[in-house]
């Protein structure tokens, strides 16, 4: 990003006590390890909106926050209730951005111009890991930035991180952006990308789904199933990776800041950010399913052997255990006991897969993703069947990522 963007601060006198508390401890300088992820696996999230126009969110999943932000230099209030964040009676969270000021709200700047809503599920949901989608329309114009993110817990940014799962501001009505922030990379110097739609699309022409597939050491930016960009610990030089921990989650529309820049005599208000769902839902499947690929056929462990090296194919689906994944919390893909493993910790095209005792390496992380990928991020290659071809015992290997059929997966 290329603007100065210092978080909002403010926004830890609005948690629970017990999430700050512990804020101020510090951080060390070593590389975070991935946290057990037993628990944190089996919770999912989802809010479909679902109530009567005008009614309030559900406070057993969100809570409101109120005030202002001189931190961003933000222009907007952030109201109560639903006074700017309310259900429309068909399946939506609105939240509008008025230029008003009913109740002679005052903002950093003095005398408030606008109002506005954000909210966050801090002390009722955090997740760890996972496919964390929100399905959104943006408003558009000048000094618009809606949001959909995420802070890490207890919140002492941004030693704590924070994971952007999609921002727009006014001025980009074409691209949203992904970004981490963290000790020593957060406001301009986080780490990130932009995703722009084809042929000067608007994101606010339609609803578009926003996610992140996060795995240990691992995450995974798609809109609408399109995957653009993949960031793990090695894209850090060096610094610390604090992603390996619950988050919890953020909606808001703020009205102007450093980096959108303030509202102009072309903005139109009110302006609405429209949100038809958000889940977050882990991909364990513990008791096991099939992963079916090219030409309808199925991952499968190689005569259903349990020795560590046995090949890993593709074959006729025909229900046996050898056929039978489980995709875990802790980024593992698993059968029979064991774990599908790149053979000797290889990154280069071809290198074979293989079943192996799970040991937490590297060579057993995956991240399945909404494109239908299956990716290993220590080598950022796709789970590949050999040479395109559909036949019996065809071994599978990782890849380049390309796109093609053999590289396509269905998990369960």
């Amino acid at each position: 990003m290329f603007s100065p963007r210092t978080r909002r601060r403010w926004l830890i006198a609005a948690l629970p006590a017990v999430l700050v508390a512990t804020g101020a401890v510090g951080t060390t300088a070593q590389a975070e390890e991935p946290a057990d992820v037993t628990a944190a696996a089996a919770v999912t999230f989802s809010d479909t909106f679902d109530g009567p126009a005008g009614a309030a969110v559900d406070s057993s999943k969100w809570q409101i926050e109120t005030g202002d932000n001189v931190n961003n230099h933000e222009r907007q209030f952030y109201t109560s209730g639903n006074k700017n964040a309310a259900l429309d009676g068909q399946g939506h969270l609105v939240i509008t951005a008025r230029k008003e000021n009913p109740a002679n709200y005052q903002c950093w700047y003095g005398t408030c111009q606008y109002t506005s809503a954000r909210l966050n599920t801090a002390g009722r949901f955090t997740a760890q890991y996972g496919h964390v989608e929100a399905r959104m329309k943006v408003p558009r114009g000048q000094g618009m930035w809606p949001a959909f993110w995420m802070l890490g817990t207890p919140v002492n940014w941004p030693d704590s991180g924070e994971i952007d799962i999609m921002e727009n501001v006014g001025f980009e009505p074409s691209t949203v952006h992904g970004t981490l922030h963290g000790p020593g990379y957060s406001g301009s110097g986080g780490i990130g990308a932009g995703y722009t739609l084809p042929g000067g699309q608007a994101f606010a022409d339609a609803f578009h789904t926003f996610a992140v597939d996060w795995a240990p050491d691992s995450i995974t930016w798609s809109v609408d199933g399109n995957v653009y960009q993949r960031r793990t610990p090695a894209d850090l030089g060096g610094r610390q990776w604090v992603f390996n921990k619950p988050f919890f989650l953020i909606l808001n529309l703020a009205v102007g800041g450093y980096w959108p820049g303030d509202p102009d005599g072309s903005t139109v208000f009110p302006q609405q950010l429209v949100v038809d769902h958000v889940s977050v839902t882990t991909g364990d499947s513990p008791a096991g399913g099939a992963i079916r690929g090219l030409a309808g056929k199925c991952v499968d462990v190689a005569g259903a052997g349990t020795a560590n090296g046995t090949p890993v194919q593709l074959y006729d689906c025909n229900g046996t255990s050898a056929q039978q994944w489980s995709v875990g919390g802790d980024g593992t893909i698993r059968a029979l006991g064991k774990c599908l493993d790149v053979a000797s910790g290889g990154t280069a095209d071809g290198t074979p897969v293989q079943l192996w005792d799970c040991n937490g390496t590297a060579a057993q992380k995956w991240v399945v993703t909404a494109a239908r990928d299956i990716v290993n991020p220590q080598a950022d290659k796709c789970l590949d069947v050999t040479g395109n071809s559909s036949a019996n015992s065809t071994r599978l290997q990782i890849w380049t990522c390309l796109g093609g059929a053999n590289q396509k997966w269905t998990v369960g």
